[in-house]
């Protein structure tokens, strides 16, 4: 007995059991049960989909022997016969084969004579897109007026190369790629009846790549069959698709998370000697940092597979909400540039490297310093151990006499801290990227020798949480000795660094402006030839 693949073992046979396209489902039904049968039909829509099997159900509906209806009996002659492809009053046609107008003409001849055992005589032209100019020409005035008997069923892939004029005789349907989530029911359904065993995650994997076809997902689906011996397993299916293994993603991301562009390397040339597919392996990392980003922001992730959940939630509370967006967003920008390198390792090599040279600069050099390093501040380095003794450890900011200290250092009991002392902690704190950031929306609210209170511009409140406030607490404890630091967020009558940055901005930029408007020459031009200052384009010498 030969074998019937799958594709063709499962195409439906009623709307029922058509997965997807529900909104195509509703119209047709709708219009078989109250009679409002149009006599032209165009379902469009990528490989796959249904176009094909919809209007041959259609068919089906129009010639059943217990009347026209959405649920045609399966059981008459009629409909067993457009289910084994030899209806006779269903002619499919296909437009690519017959793009001559001779050939469309001739099909043509026999619209007026009555079907021979069906109700309606069908024609379904697939691919119509394929037909030339004179083909459609001669197809416009039959489709616009058909005879009684005659319905016209059209499929295409691109329907913009099908004439307006045609399009405007059909009633048109856009039918949608189907989501993964419905693909692999449909897969485990097939399965459970084949008895077939199989794991979830592989189907997951077959179901994204079918990239919403349900027609792929089968031919997958049966290559994975033959592959794995008659089970559908992960690893073979893996091995089959050239999938990427999730343990590679972690081994990139932990490589982020330490910004150590040796391991990274390390990693990617162990990758390569696994023959990994590079460009595939980058969309995963896109896809996974998509879903770090949901579960730090959101707190859900709306796959629903076997990746391992907790290595992923683990991996996303090391990173802050901000380092995933600015790596997928380079990533992202990074595409074309993986396109362009002159191999996709290197291509991805240089994307990593880019990752790690513009990674957010938290405040974090310190740990590019050997263990037993203490933080430089202002300048200054802390004093070494002596050989062979123990000594105190070395504390920044108070090691040296007040007299030598500059006077961003810590301030004295009796001298409460002053607008400029807190910018000038900031550069001696050598901060940078999201923390510097962090710290420049900040103002002091009091500070004695044990406990600093901070108070956090409200606009900016969302950043309270973030690494970067927790470097800033750890910057200051360790360059002030212990300091007990607190950051609340609310309105400070003193400025903050920003906003003085921004009001200093502002400044030179209404006084550059001045310069322009009050000199003579500027103002004879205005006077002689109805000249206009654009103010946007006057910037300050400094800038």
């Amino acid at each position: 007995m030969s074998y019937e693949v799958l594709a063709r073992k499962w195409r439906p046979h009623g709307f029922g059991e058509l997965v997807g396209q529900e909104h195509v489902v509703r119209a047709l039904s709708n219009a078989l049960d109250n009679d409002r049968v149009h006599h032209a039909y165009l379902f469009t829509g990528t490989r796959g989909v249904g176009k094909t099997t919809l209007a041959r159900i259609l068919a089906k509906s129009l010639n059943c022997q217990t009347g026209v209806s959405s649920a045609p009996c399966g059981e008459c002659v009629s409909c067993r016969e457009i289910d084994e492809g030899r209806f006779v009053d269903l002619i499919e046609v296909d437009a690519a084969s017959r793009t001559k107008v001779e050939q469309t003409r001739e099909l043509l001849e026999n619209v007026p004579y009555a079907p021979v055992g069906g109700r309606y005589k069908v024609y379904l032209i697939d691919e119509v897109h394929m037909f030339s100019d004179s083909s459609f020409n001669a197809l416009l005035k039959t489709l616009e007026e058909p005879p009684p008997h005659v319905k016209f069923l059209l499929a295409t892939t691109d329907p913009q190369k099908v004439p307006v004029t045609v399009l405007s005789r059909c009633l048109q349907f856009n039918l949608k790629r189907l989501p993964v989530d419905q693909i692999q029911g449909q897969l485990k359904h097939i399965l459970d009846d084949e008895k077939i065993f199989f794991d979830p995650s592989a189907l997951q994997l077959l179901s994204i790549a079918a990239d919403g076809s349900m027609r792929d997902a089968l031919s997958l689906l049966d290559q994975s069959i033959v592959f794995g011996g008659g089970q559908v397993r992960d690893d073979d299916v893996r091995a089959m698709l050239g999938t990427v293994s999730q343990d590679y993603i972690f081994q990139l991301l932990d490589g982020l998370t330490n910004n150590d562009a040796s391991q990274l390397m390390q990693d990617i040339h162990g990758m390569a000697q696994q023959s990994i597919d590079f460009v595939s392996l980058h969309r995963l990392l896109l896809s996974t940092l998509h879903r770090m980003a949901l579960r730090k922001q959101v707190g859900m992730d709306r796959y629903d597979d076997e990746m391992d959940t907790e290595k992923l939630q683990s991996l996303a509370e090391r990173f802050s909400a901000e380092d995933i967006q600015l790596y997928y967003q380079m990533l992202l920008v990074g595409q074309n540039d993986l396109n362009l390198a002159p191999d996709p390792r290197m291509g991805f090599e240089m994307l990593m490297l880019r990752l790690v040279a513009f990674a957010p600069d938290d405040g974090a050099g310190y740990q590019s310093q050997p263990a037993n390093a203490q933080p430089a501040v202002a300048g200054k380095t802390a004093a070494p151990k002596a050989t062979g003794q123990h000594s105190e450890k070395p504390q920044a900011l108070k090691s040296q006499p007040a007299q030598s200290q500059p006077a961003q250092s810590q301030p004295p009991e009796s001298q409460p801290l002053i607008k400029g002392d807190w910018v000038s902690v900031i550069e001696q704190l050598k901060l940078g990227g999201l923390t510097r950031q962090f710290a420049g929306h900040c103002a002091v609210k009091s500070w004695d020798d044990k406990k600093l209170v901070l108070i956090l511009d409200p606009q900016h409140q969302s950043l309270q949480g973030s690494r970067a406030e927790t470097i800033l607490i750890d910057s200051l404890k360790k360059a002030f000795d212990g300091l007990i630091v607190d950051i609340v967020a609310e309105a400070a009558e003193a400025q903050t660094p920003d906003q003085l940055r921004k009001q200093e901005v502002k400044q030179k930029q209404n006084s550059a402006e001045g310069a322009i408007t009050d000199d003579g020459y500027v103002q004879a031009m205005q006077q002689k030839f109805d000249a206009q200052v654009i103010s946007d384009s006057i910037k300050p010498l400094d800038t």
